[in-house]
């Protein structure tokens, strides 16, 4: 069964321990996950050390000083739509757009460190991808059964322009 605390689940869990072994490593959308250094979430329930939005939240990073990005955002439009209703913010219709995507990984792709890491989840194997940088070294996709879609996750290095 899909579970909305991504990194709680099992081949997830498994994946991120082969990974996450030191350094510095940023959240964006953290929920309640404190795997990272530094953690984000916009719904203040989250015990995270900020409350911004993801973009606001990358763009506090000095350029090229983080050794890992752990990249979960809302999936859909719809689970942005949810996220933003049960904290009674009011959606614009830029938050819904696929810019919403690419404007945080080129906030990620400034921020991470030659050979750094970012591991993507997602419905996609999109990623971070080669036009900012990065090439794919591991992929998990993980089956919810039913009519859920699979979790796909996208373990990136950053190897430069």
């Amino acid at each position: 069964m899909p579970n909305k605390n991504t990194f709680s689940i099992l081949p997830i869990k498994n994946l991120l321990d082969k990974y996450i072994t030191d350094g510095f490593w940023i959240d964006p959308f953290a929920n309640g996950s404190s795997i990272a250094s530094v953690t984000n979430d916009l719904n203040k329930y989250y015990h995270t050390d900020f409350h911004l939005t993801a973009i606001k939240f990358l763009s506090i990073f000095q350029d090229r000083c983080a050794d890992g990005v752990l990249f979960d955002p809302p999936y859909s439009p719809r689970q942005i739509k949810e996220c933003y209703n049960s904290i009674g913010i009011k959606l614009s219709q830029e938050d819904t757009q696929s810019k919403f995507w690419s404007d945080c990984k080129n906030e990620i792709s400034r921020i991470i460190k030659p050979n750094g890491i970012v591991i993507s989840f997602g419905w996609n194997s999109n990623g971070m991808g080669k036009n900012r940088g990065f090439e794919i070294i591991e992929m998990l996709i993980v089956p919810h059964g039913g009519n859920h879609n699979d979790t796909i996750c996208v373990v990136e290095k950053y190897i430069g322009k």
